[in-house]
């Protein structure tokens, strides 16, 4: 139930009067409405009916007083998940998530359908702290002239694991590892925070009997697979097909998905219904990719070795409302439940190998803000550093990095976006970043679509060189910006290039990348006995070439050439920058003090 609180009632309101209320709205009431003095509380059936008593209630005038609608929920469950309400319909998903990503980890956003014009979604953050933070920064964050509507929402999970026992040992169930109790009367095993969701899709005219009289087939089902099973049934009114949420061990996931597929056929059967019934699930676009496999090959593998026929829905489908594709499977049912292990399989294996790669990646360079900067669409939480969980203990940063603080502004380098540790504003930087020749393509986009939105994304400006000669392998992308927007398109490029399959599942991205430095900053990056550079390369796992015997171009400036994964790439970019800088103030102060000296020789 979703229970709404309505306060800044008249002490003359009834029962009675707020039933007249809510049904002229024609809102559905689930349970007799709670009256205090001053207050009541209600139950609605679902989050469509609660969040349409909110916007058309909240604020209008009753018994002649302002009341106030929003959901109850007690203080100890207000810990991680929240609302987001009145999000202006043609917001992309990709905006948000990056405004969301501002407060701290994402853990899961879902859109949640209503008949409103605007968009709603619920949020749920890695720790209550964020959460706060996040309701206290975006209540009346105006966006394309709408106001977010921010509010607290029940946290079933804190709620399942809030038991006296558990209170009083320090631990609930799920940290112990035991199972939990589902709401069916089964019981399912404790997710891990970072594991992937298991979707499934089935046609509108299949759910009564996959929910079965009373829902004895669903908790029969439930109990035989030891899961937690969420039909959404209420989801896109109309719509010929339903979503349905699986929680459970992978095993688990698969053999409920078999049962539900068997349900299906023999309803099929026994009503004569004509056509293919196809498996269906639901995978993140970013995932899809890896699935695929280049050229095609993971797909074309799994339907040779399981005798199915399977697609992919397009990428038009794709949304702020919906951020997943469909996979379909035609076949037989044993055929469909082999492709669906192999598949599902496939995705477990992109999702685990993001997730290390980020953990990783935010290790390597302690104190980034990874989700202000939104080069991972997937909205992957970054693990807190080992010192302890976040906040509790300052990251130690890598000495002579000023830019890589810790932030409580949500900059990329512990300072407001735009801003510097020398408090002026940072310069344009040029870099020469060299991709495979058969992505530029993908990372253009369909008339020039992908690349424009990087660049306004990253606010640099980002362009491809033409190619040297007709069977070159690479091709030049020069990307102008300040090191900000440096850090957001190189790190959009690196995950376009892994998205789209161009490195495989398990090989990193490395990637090839030239700086210009002044010619008298070289030998310093070099050092002596070319100590610098070692050290350099030792430090940020990439590597750094200064290539000797080069004719400095008509700006007195050679190039360097760094090689390395995204992360490795970047500490070396900042550093040797932080080497040019340092060149630069010593050859400032030389040239003052020389034209100081004629006045001081007097």
């Amino acid at each position: 139930m979703n229970k709404l609180y309505v306060g800044n009632l008249s002490p003359s309101v009834t029962v009675e009067d707020l039933q007249q209320l809510f049904g002229e709205r024609k809102l559905p009431v689930a349970e007799q409405f709670l009256l205090k003095t001053g207050y009541a509380f209600v139950d609605l059936p679902d989050q469509n009916a609660a969040v349409k008593a909110i916007e058309c209630l909240s604020g209008t005038e009753f018994h002649g007083q302002v009341i106030e609608v929003d959901y109850s929920v007690p203080k100890k469950l207000r810990s991680r998940k929240i609302q987001i309400r009145n999000i202006p319909p043609d917001l992309r998903w990709e905006d948000l998530d990056n405004l969301l990503a501002r407060y701290g980890c994402v853990e899961n956003v879902e859109q949640v359908n209503t008949d409103t014009e605007t968009a709603v979604v619920n949020v749920t953050y890695a720790t209550k702290e964020e959460a706060k933070e996040a309701i206290e920064k975006l209540t009346g964050h105006q966006c394309d002239n709408y106001s977010f509507k921010v509010s607290y929402i029940m946290d079933t999970d804190a709620a399942l694991v809030q038991t006296p026992r558990a209170r009083r040992a320090g631990r609930s169930p799920r940290d112990q590892g035991s199972p939990v109790a589902g709401p069916s009367g089964g019981f399912y095993p404790p997710r891990p925070r970072n594991c992937l969701l298991f979707r499934m899709q089935v046609p509108t005219q299949y759910v009564g009997a996959i929910i079965g009289k009373d829902g004895l087939t669903i908790k029969n089902i439930t109990k035989q697979t030891q899961s937690k099973i969420d039909i959404h049934r209420k989801e896109n009114a109309g719509a010929a097909e339903k979503p349905i949420t699986i929680h459970s061990t992978p095993e688990g996931c698969s053999a409920a998905f078999r049962m539900i597929l068997e349900i299906m056929h023999k309803e099929a059967n026994e009503t004569k219904a004509t056509g293919d019934l196809p498996g269906q699930l639901l995978a993140l676009n970013h995932l899809v990719g890896r699935l695929i496999g280049k050229e095609g090959r993971n797909l074309k593998k799994i339907e040779e070795e399981t005798g199915t026929k399977i697609t992919i829905s397009s990428l038009h489908a794709l949304t702020i409302y919906n951020s997943e594709r469909t996979i379909t499977m035609k076949g037989s049912l044993d055929a469909c439940c082999k492709a669906e292990v192999e598949i599902s399989k496939k995705l477990r294996e992109a999702h685990e190998n993001d997730i290390a790669a980020r953990n990783q990646q935010s290790n390597l360079i302690p104190g980034l803000n990874l989700n202000a900067l939104g080069i991972f669409s997937s909205g992957l939480p970054v693990m807190p550093p080992a010192g302890g969980p976040r906040g509790s203990v300052p990251p130690v940063v890598p000495a002579g990095y000023p830019f890589f603080g810790p932030s409580s502004h949500g900059g990329l380098y512990g300072a407001p976006p735009g801003s510097s540790h020398l408090h002026s504003a940072p310069e344009q930087e040029v870099v020469y970043l060299f991709i495979p020749t058969q992505a530029v393509g993908a990372l253009i986009g369909k008339k020039g679509q992908h690349i424009k939105q990087l660049a306004h994304f990253a606010g640099a400006s980002i362009k491809i060189a033409p190619a040297e000669g007709p069977n070159v392998t690479e091709r030049t992308v020069i990307i102008t910006g300040t090191p900000e927007a440096q850090f957001k398109a190189q790190g959009r490029i690196y995950g376009k290039l892994k998205e789209e399959n161009f490195f495989s599942a398990k090989e990193e991205v490395k990637l090839e990348t030239h700086i210009k430095v002044p010619s008298t900053a070289a030998g310093r990056v070099i050092g002596k006995g070319g100590k610098t550079v070692t050290d350099l390369q030792n430090m940020t796992n990439a590597e750094v070439i200064v290539p000797r015997d080069q004719t400095p171009d008509e700006n007195d400036e050679v190039f360097v050439k760094i090689s390395g994964h995204f992360y490795a790439s970047q500490t070396a970019q900042r550093r040797i920058r932080e080497i040019i800088q340092q060149v630069k103030h010593q050859e400032q102060k030389h040239q003052q003090g020389a034209a100081m000296s004629p006045h001081h020789s007097k």
